[in-house]
């Protein structure tokens, strides 16, 4: 049997855990000289392209993990069924 409140807390928590993860995360900083060299390896025009990408896919990495967390938390500690 399905919450019904399922979907509203699904999205409230995914909105949570983006801004928690916004302020309290730390964003990976690569050093001047490995940076650099991915730029050249990737072909990207600068380093702020570079970091652009990075951080986008570091937040989508961050938003997958914690959203299968909250998924699990969920249906372990919240779900109707028995």
């Amino acid at each position: 049997m399905k919450h019904p409140l399922e979907s509203l807390m699904t999205a409230a928590g995914i909105l949570l855990m983006a801004f928690l993860s916004c302020l309290l995360l730390p964003a990976p900083s690569l050093g001047l000289t490995l940076a650099q060299k991915l730029v050249e390896t990737f072909h990207f025009m600068d380093l702020s392209q570079f970091y652009t990408v990075l951080f986008c896919a570091w937040f989508l990495a961050l938003g997958t993990v914690e959203y299968l967390l909250m998924r699990y938390v969920w249906r372990r500690w919240f779900s109707l069924a028995d």
